[in-house]
């Protein structure tokens, strides 16, 4: 997938998954599209888990489909930003 497909299917997941997650999470555009990035890997390698059993770094595309699965990512991804800057304060 190119470089603007990852920006577009992070901006999106990113964006989403703060709209769904509850409470105040804060950070800008940047932090939106690195987190719907980071959700796209995670949602993609735990999907991979799931349905084949072999632990691989692997993204979701840029799909309804891949869409669904990077705001799952970006979700756990929040949950874990959230667990890692609040013992850090």
């Amino acid at each position: 997938m190119n470089i603007i497909a990852w920006v577009v299917l992070g901006l999106l997941a990113g964006a989403i998954a703060k709209a769904i997650y509850p409470g105040y999470q804060g950070g800008g555009i940047l932090a939106t599209i690195i987190l719907g990035i980071i959700g796209a890997f995670v949602g993609g390698t735990l999907y991979t888990f799931f349905s084949t059993g072999t632990l691989q770094l692997a993204a979701t595309s840029l799909s309804i489909p891949g869409l669904f699965i990077a705001i799952l990512g970006a979700l756990v991804a929040i949950f874990l930003w959230g667990l890692i800057s609040r013992n850090a304060t």
